[in-house]
């Protein structure tokens, strides 16, 4: 930790220890949305279009008229702030801030804020120094003890990890990180996918808190959830790990699927269209019963034949496809919550001795 111009700095790994009051990204909204800190708080010192504006002023009229033209617009920014955000602020106050290299738009606000009397601190590297952070947790995926619950879809998989994660066991639940189900039907409308930066962001604010010592349950996933992938040392660490199998019987997972899936039987027209992206895989007869039972809102057929004549010869358990057979296999009879229950304790008390 160093003083430069009576700012101080501080690098991302040696926040943790210090007290401070909370983070400040003054990057523009449109760089926080694609990923950030997380906690930290948007206060922005130039907005997306003013970014744009002095990055073009410098590319077409050099430096020094970026800068001028810059400087006019943080100081009007920063003033915004100083009438909002920072106005009830007490003295002892202590933020850190950071924008995408810990440079000029990060000291601008540190600046002004140390004038005042206040003792900011600038993340040195900024994000890029905090991306790197994240790129490197992630690739610790190795050194952890991992145990990949596998199974057809609608088994319960997803029930079982949140099941053992109420129970106090160490979870990285892919699917809730992704804002989506893994499947052509998986999307959430009302909470839309983050960007693949984001993504692994979430992901290293689980790793970061895994014990080494314990055991950590993950569902068998593609490469690629939705829009995100899944960072490649997570998923060869993912593919190498020994696994369980979560079985349960057809109509259990149709049942189960109907009220997992309710926002998706409220809208059968999405359903429709989403049924024209498996015209590759099946003969126009078969899209054809799907199109009808939908349209007769007869959703347990529906489903049940989903699930026996697309995702189960496409998605199997038994090593066949990404990830190795299954050491165990343990069977569902419903998707109550003592069942599920049950499963995720025998997980529990017997995945330590499982052969890694």
């Amino acid at each position: 930790m160093v003083m430069t111009e009576r700012i101080e700095r501080v690098t991302f790994e040696a926040l943790g220890p210090m007290s401070l009051d909370e983070i400040i990204d003054v990057r523009a909204p449109e760089e926080y949305a694609i990923d950030h800190i997380t906690g930290a708080l948007n206060l922005p010192v130039l907005q997306d279009e003013e970014r744009v504006r002095v990055g073009t002023l410098h590319r077409q009229l050099g430096p020094f008229d970026a800068r001028k033209t810059g400087a006019g617009l943080v100081s009007a920014n920063i003033s915004r702030h100083f009438e909002t955000h920072f106005h009830a602020k007490e003295k002892s106050y202590r933020p850190v801030i950071y924008c995408w290299r810990g440079g000029q738009r990060s000291r601008s606000l540190a600046t002004v804020l140390g004038e005042v009397g206040w003792r900011p601190v600038v993340l040195e590297g900024g994000y890029k120094a905090y991306r790197r952070h994240v790129i490197e947790t992630i690739g610790t995926a190795p050194s952890f003890r991992w145990v990949v619950l596998n199974g057809l879809t609608g088994a319960g998989k997803t029930l079982v990890l949140r099941a053992i994660a109420a129970r106090g066991g160490q979870v990285l639940d892919l699917e809730g990180l992704a804002n989506h189900k893994g499947s052509l039907f998986g999307g959430d409308l009302e909470n839309p996918q983050p960007s693949q930066k984001r993504f692994e962001s979430r992901i290293r604010d689980v790793m970061v808190t895994f014990e080494r010592e314990r055991v950590v349950f993950v569902e068998a996933e593609s490469p690629k959830i939705g829009h995100v992938n899944i960072p490649a040392p997570l998923w060869h660490t993912m593919r190498d790990a020994p696994v369980t199998e979560i079985d349960a019987s057809v109509e259990a997972r149709a049942a189960y699927l109907c009220g997992d899936y309710a926002s998706w039987i409220g809208d059968p027209e999405r359903i429709l269209e989403t049924l024209q992206r498996l015209a590759p895989f099946h003969g126009a007869a078969r899209i054809e019963q799907w199109t009808a039972l939908c349209r007769e809102q007869r959703w347990r057929p529906l489903i049940e034949s989903l699930l026996t004549e697309h995702y189960d010869k496409r998605y199997g358990a038994a090593g066949s496809g990404h990830y190795h057979a299954p050491q165990r296999t343990y069977a569902l009879e419903s998707h109550d919550d003592a069942v599920i229950g049950a499963c995720a304790e025998w997980l529990l008390a017997s995945s330590e001795d499982i052969r890694q």
